[in-house]
C-alpha cells in the first residue's frame, strides 16, 4: 500500500528558475511537481521577458490550462494570434499549436498546469531560437 501524498505549502519564489532551451527570453520554475510529492499535475511559472518569445510547438497528448499573472503577451493558437492580459484563463487542448511572444515593456509571467506523465513530448513547428 502506498503512502498517502501529504499537502506541500511552496513560496514560488523557491523554486529555481531555469532558461527554456530553444526560447527567447524565457524562463520555467516547477512549483509543484514530482519532487514535491504532486501525483497527478505538475504546476509550472514561466515567465517571459520583454522581447521574448517561446517558438511554435504542440504537445499531441497533453493540454495546457494557463493563468496569466502579470503582463500581457501575444498567444498564437493553432492559425489564430490573440493578446492576453494579467487575470485570464487559457485552456490549450491537446494537438492545438501554441506559441508566445512578449511584446511589451514588461515580463510576463503565467502558471502552466500539465498533467504528469512519462510521456510529455513536444513538436516544434519552428526553428528553435539559439
Amino acid at each position: 500500500m502506498s503512502e498517502p501524498v501529504k499537502p506541500v505549502i511552496r513560496s514560488m519564489d523557491a523554486a529555481p528558475s531555469n532558461p527554456v532551451p530553444g526560447t527567447r527570453g524565457a524562463s520555467i520554475q516547477i512549483l509543484l511537481g514530482p519532487d514535491e510529492g504532486a501525483p497527478n499535475y505538475v504546476t509550472r511559472r514561466f515567465t517571459i521577458e520583454p522581447g521574448g518569445r517561446i517558438p511554435a510547438h504542440r504537445h499531441d497528448t497533453i493540454e495546457h490550462e494557463q493563468v496569466v499573472l502579470e503582463g500581457e503577451m501575444v498567444l498564437g493558437l493553432d492559425a489564430d494570434a490573440v493578446t492576453v492580459h494579467a487575470g485570464d484563463c487559457v485552456l490549450i487542448p491537446a494537438g492545438v499549436a501554441h506559441w508566445y511572444e512578449n511584446r511589451g515593456d514588461v515580463p510576463v509571467r503565467f502558471l502552466c498546469i500539465v498533467p504528469k506523465t512519462q510521456a510529455y513530448q513536444t513538436e516544434w513547428l519552428e526553428p528553435l531560437i539559439e
